[in-house]
């Protein structure tokens, strides 16, 4: 067996076609978009590469190519761990032990050479609602940018060293029905209160709405250190992003006497429509997905991220925001199914909100840790309290 570095135009097409060799059986697995895959890798599309650096690897035998992966360096994050740690993704590989422990000490190689004492994977160099974490249960069509794998995947990690530093979950509503009964009653108490008001997205006021989550969020996450202040042109600039696929009604907030208080931003599940691309999105591909998305294709939606501020929690607020949404999904009738993207077991508080919510647990990843010192003690992911 062969390891070689992903260098020319043509290992990088070899990168992207490995993977459907693997999957060609498994009619759960939705090719990703071939763009998404490459801009990764792209000095002048990925902003983490201001602060980082990365490799990808082909591993050949005989000629021909049995695995792939990729390894990279956060600078800001490397260090902020008990040591300083790498990460490892896009990891591929036929059911063999020995070619996947070559894949892995190939990464474990060169983030030494980096000054790392620890890898985590299979992760993205990136944020962390990318291509984050392994499935090791409910091997569902993914969600759009979301890792899947073949099962024995969890086997080869384990066998390596890899330990489960958090897992990540994922609820659903298999059929979009009623909510449970105590959502019903909570609405009704905040119903009463006339400061509470509900509303979804106005897409001709959509910098308002922007600033609005920018608010929220910034109250909501960084007073328990789970997140950094988001910069208005940072925000403004993600909701300009999401601005062809948003449905607004889907997309709402709850304000206190008009400050903005608590939102739950939900999205069509997009990969629904991707899969049918065959990871091109040339002109032809974009008018075709543009086309689909206008005719209502989408059958599931995507709970991509929910805050209440610390002022407001513990109100009912949750079950406020998704009676209201209940009522306007039921109406249009545009939607059957909703899953929400994965929470982390370290969020205790997140993670009952989910399940308060959606009675399937649809998925769990699994984000693993490798120490490079195999004599020191292993610690997962610290529990976010509060």
């Amino acid at each position: 067996m062969q390891i070689i570095e992903v260098t020319t135009k043509e290992q990088a097409q070899q990168f992207l076609q490995l993977p459907l060799q693997l999957y060609k059986n498994d009619k759960n697995w939705a090719q990703p978009l071939d763009k998404d895959i490459d801009e990764v890798f792209d000095k002048e599309k990925n902003k983490f590469f201001r602060h980082g650096i990365c490799a990808r690897w082909l591993l050949a035998d005989n000629g021909k190519t049995i695995g792939r992966v990729a390894a990279f360096v956060n600078h800001k994050l490397a260090k902020k761990n008990d040591q300083p740690t790498g990460g490892m993704g896009f990891f591929e590989c036929i059911n063999d032990q020995k070619a996947a422990n070559i894949l892995f000490d190939t990464c474990a190689a060169w983030l030494k050479e980096q000054g790392m004492e620890a890898m985590d994977g299979p992760i993205n160099f990136g944020e962390r609602e990318s291509w984050w974490g392994l499935i090791i249960d409910g091997f569902n069509p993914p969600q759009y940018k979301m890792n899947y794998n073949l099962p024995y995947y969890q086997t080869l990690f384990e066998t390596y060293g890899f330990k489960d530093y958090f897992q990540q979950h994922c609820y659903a509503i298999e059929q979009l029905e009623d909510l449970p009964q105590k959502f019903y009653q909570r609405h009704a108490e905040i119903s009463k209160i006339p400061e509470y008001s509900f509303r979804t997205l106005k897409m001709n006021e959509i910098e308002k709405y922007a600033e609005d989550f920018r608010s929220i969020y910034n109250q909501a996450w960084v007073q328990h250190g789970s997140g950094r202040d988001l910069e208005q042109k940072q925000v403004q600039g993600f909701f300009k992003k999401l601005k062809p696929i948003i449905d607004p009604d889907i997309m709402a907030f709850a304000y206190y006497k008009n400050d903005p208080v608590a939102f739950a931003i939900c999205l069509p599940d997009i990969n629904q429509l991707f899969r049918k691309l065959n990871g091109k999105f040339g002109l032809w591909q974009k008018i075709k997905f543009f086309v689909m998305l206008k005719m209502h294709v989408c059958t599931k939606m995507i709970g991509t991220v929910f805050g209440i501020i610390p002022a407001h929690q513990g109100k009912g607020l949750d079950a406020y925001i998704f009676v209201e949404m209940e009522k306007i999904v039921k109406r249009k009738k545009s939607y059957d199914e909703f899953e929400m993207q994965w929470v982390g077991d370290f969020n205790p508080r997140m993670l009952n909100i989910a399940k308060e919510f959606c009675p399937v647990r649809s998925r769990v990843l699994v984000t693993y840790r490798f120490l490079f010192d195999r004599t020191k003690e292993f610690v997962r992911h610290p529990v976010i309290r509060g």
